[in-house]
């Protein structure tokens, strides 16, 4: 058996390689991202393009068409999930789940982080998902929630010569910059003698002043186990906070002694008080029955007698593990034979290098274009600034010595070759003036602009491609996570076909069942994409637009029927378009108040007729 020394010694090892294997790639980090932030530092052309002492110059003017370009692409659409089930009878599972993990990407800042990974990834050409489980969250009647960070490559530090992804290694690292304060509540290690070894995981190309007292480097290696598990260990400098061998087992609270669990808040077991002990166990024990949605019956606890002695034995059923790295890498473009994809910035560094050796050369030739003056070299030539300037000249051949010229400094071939470069950039990246929202001289209608649009995205398919199976592999991981470790029923806000809002649970144990020999087991077979009309969907205006047009064409029923105008109005509140419930509430009135008019008149009508 390792002691932890011995085990942080070969971590710490592990780690050591994997930087050096990763470090050429972390060198060109900050250069991209200095690149989008509008480096000035000229990459020299000529020899002419180094000052003196042999270092390179500085443009005093960028034109930074590698943020421009970049920002062009950013997209705030956050793919919508899509659960598609393997079985008929999983169907309604499938619409839970769906239901569920969009109310997390309500709950989280998915907004926030989706803006910031729009830009890392084209930047970097790759960022990556951490999910968690959150115990330290908990409401009235929940404990725990799910959690999603962001985690930008700078901060990991994958196994050598593993290319593939995350899911092939057999370990992973990642660097996370932490406060002390932040270890000793989670871990309950004080580490206030240790310091930040690696500041500048944290910033781009500021590690000489990002070193504070306040912050230490937290690392936190994610390993494959012998049987297929995923153990986690954690330090910080040569201080161990962490070694769990299978850390996506349960945890659970028990005495030492009696091995009674024990509550939260307890210091000493209530039973036989003696101190509690963090075990990691496999089974669940049930004492009550319980019923699943499906019909699944887990009868709970039964008494045993055993040499006299009766005791309840609880139904033991095996604890959900994801078995899943917590990590998900979206890449930009894939790139055989790199970890990262294709980065944007370093595609167009020559153009964006070019341009800005341009900018100053044109800059130079403006500040020294003006008028220029030729006198005489006579030092007895005298200027009377007191009487109207008036300047004596010994003879006319001094006088013709006297000129002024102006120098205008014509920059025709120079703008041209920046708009050349500039276009070189674009269609490096297959960007197009129509997908950038500028005017197009080559679309001369509506119609051909969409096209150049449609075309510009279809080469920037891939792209899309890959976010959304980042995106895909995200939500299995947060489905999985919450049938692990969320024990209470959650709420779930779902949508029915009428429209109507509904309130249902997600509670995992509708996912337990059992097989023809007893046994329980998981059902987590679902296939997860996302839905590719969400973008559509999330277009409000449009959407509302092709509603209306759908009713005038008549799509909904004849559009002079009350039960037309409830539908359309119900599809309306569904867009959220503002006032559609008031309109739809008037009119299921009016509609209900019809209806009660028409039968008391059929009534009223049976009732003359029977008497006639």
């Amino acid at each position: 058996m390792e002691s932890k020394q011995q085990k942080l010694r070969l971590w710490q090892e592990r780690l050591a390689v994997s930087t050096r294997a990763f470090a050429r790639e972390e060198g060109r980090m900050d250069a991209r991202e200095a690149l989008y932030r509008g480096e000035s530092r000229l990459r020299p052309l000529t020899e002419l393009d180094r000052d003196p002492a042999g270092k390179s110059r500085h443009t005093p003017h960028v034109r930074n068409i590698v943020a421009e370009n970049i920002e062009s692409m950013v997209s705030a659409v956050i793919p919508q999930p899509k659960v598609t089930a393997r079985r008929k009878e999983d169907e309604w599972r499938a619409r839970l789940i769906e239901d569920m993990l969009r109310g997390e990407l309500d709950r989280l800042p998915f907004e926030t982080m989706n803006d910031q990974m729009e830009r890392t990834v084209p930047i970097q050409g790759g960022g990556l998902w951490l999910v968690e489980w959150d115990s330290s969250q908990h409401t009235h009647n929940t404990v725990g929630e799910l959690a999603v960070n962001l985690i930008h490559p700078k901060q990991l530090a994958p196994q050598a010569g593993v290319f593939s992804g995350i899911d092939d290694m057999d370990y992973v690292i990642l660097k996370l910059p932490q406060t002390k304060g932040y270890i000793l509540r989670r871990y309950g290690v004080d580490v206030s003698a240790e310091g930040e070894s690696e500041p500048e995981v944290r910033l781009a190309g500021q590690s000489s002043e990002a070193e504070t007292e306040e912050l230490v480097t937290l690392y936190c290696a994610y390993y494959r186990n012998e049987e297929g598990g995923i153990g986690r260990f954690s330090w910080v400098g040569d201080t161990v906070l962490e070694d769990l061998e299978d850390y996506q087992l349960r945890q659970l609270r028990r005495c030492r002694d009696c091995n009674a669990p024990v509550l939260p808040e307890e210091t000493h077991c209530s039973r036989c008080g003696g101190k509690p002990e963090l075990r990691q166990e496999r089974y669940e024990e049930v004492y009550e029955r319980i019923v699943t949605r499906h019909g699944t019956v887990i009868p709970g606890a039964k008494a045993v007698t055993e040499e006299g002695v009766t005791r309840l034995q609880p139904t033991k059923i095996p604890y959900y593990q994801p078995d899943s790295f917590p990590l998900v890498l979206q890449r930009n473009i894939s790139v055989y034979g790199q970890l990262l994809g294709e980065s944007d910035a370093e595609k167009i560094a020559d153009q964006q290098n070019t341009i800005n050796r341009m900018e100053k050369k044109i800059i130079d030739r403006l500040v020294k274009a003006g008028s220029r003056v030729t006198l005489p070299d006579r030092a007895d030539f005298r200027i009377d600034p007191e009487d109207s300037e008036k300047w004596y000249i010994g003879s006319a051949a001094d006088r013709s010595l006297i000129g002024v010229y102006d120098f205008k400094g014509d920059l025709e071939y120079e703008m041209r070759y920046l708009s050349q470069v500039y276009e070189e950039a674009r269609q490096s990246l297959g960007i197009t003036d129509s997908f950038q929202g500028r005017r197009d001289s080559s679309a001369i209608s509506g119609v051909a602009k969409e096209f150049a649009a449609a075309q510009t995205a279809g080469r920037l398919e891939s792209k899309r491609v890959l976010k959304e199976a980042a995106y895909a592999r995200l939500f299995r991981l947060m489905f999985q996570f919450k049938l692990a470790y969320a024990d209470e029923p959650r709420s779930v806000v779902s949508t029915d076909d009428r429209g109507s809002r509904q309130y249902l649970d997600f509670d995992r144990y509708d996912f337990l069942e059992r097989d023809a020999a007893g046994e329980y087991y998981w059902n987590d077979q679902f296939l997860f994409s996302c839905d590719t009309a969400a973008p559509l969907a999330n277009n409000r205006e449009r959407m509302w637009e092709n509603t209306t047009a759908h009713l005038s064409a008549g799509a909904f029923g004849d559009p002079r029927e009350p039960e037309t105008l409830v539908l359309y109005w119900t599809k309306m509140e569904l867009l959220h378009y503002p006032g559609a419930a008031d309109t739809l509430a008037w009119l299921r009135e009016r509609a209900e108040t019809a209806q009660k008019e028409r039968t008391m008149e059929e009534k009223g009508g049976e009732e003359r007729g029977g008497k006639g």
